[in-house]
């Protein structure tokens, strides 16, 4: 859970331990190898389940604009209380502060991905700062496209094409 703080907080002081703490203090060099990697796997997973935040402007449109119609359509069926087009736009900005971005550096320093470990964060700190531009238009529009289905309707010319389930 993402916004467990307790969670948080042992996930950083593990990730300290790996990487920023004095390797011969506690392990030898196997079992310092062994936690590294079982670290940065960790980190693998979270940034799997969040990774359109860390590509390209139009994959990361396209998967916050699904994931905003499922909880808007839960909201419409009241399955759910709160209405995601009132707090989304400050609401991504949060999460790139407070996870994404976080997640995106630890990556990178830790260099699991050789050259391009910067790759993700470069992506993440542009997706962030463009949603801090355009993110308030982005929502509007979602918004009104979620309407528009509901009455059946559809705007060919939107921001994101969802009909194309090809990545």
């Amino acid at each position: 859970d993402i916004f467990d703080k307790e969670m948080k907080a042992l996930r950083d002081s593990r990730w300290d331990k790996a990487f920023h703490e004095d390797p011969d203090a506690a392990l030898d060099e196997d079992e310092t190898f062994d936690f590294k990697a079982t670290i940065v796997i960790e980190h693998i997973i979270q940034a799997a389940d969040v990774a359109h935040t860390m590509q390209h402007w139009h994959v990361y449109t396209k998967w916050n604009e699904r994931l905003f119609q499922e909880m808007y359509l839960a909201y419409e069926e009241d399955r759910s209380a709160k209405d995601p087009s009132e707090g989304w736009y400050n609401g991504e900005l949060w999460f790139f502060d407070n996870y994404v971005i976080p997640l995106a550096k630890k990556l990178d320093e830790c260099n699991v991905f050789g050259v391009a470990s910067d790759e993700g964060l470069n992506y993440a700190l542009a997706n962030r700062a463009e949603w801090a531009i355009k993110g308030g238009g982005i929502v509007m529009d979602m918004l009104q496209r979620c309407k528009d289905r509901k009455k059946g309707t559809r705007d060919h010319g939107s921001l994101v094409d969802t009909s194309d389930d090809k990545m």
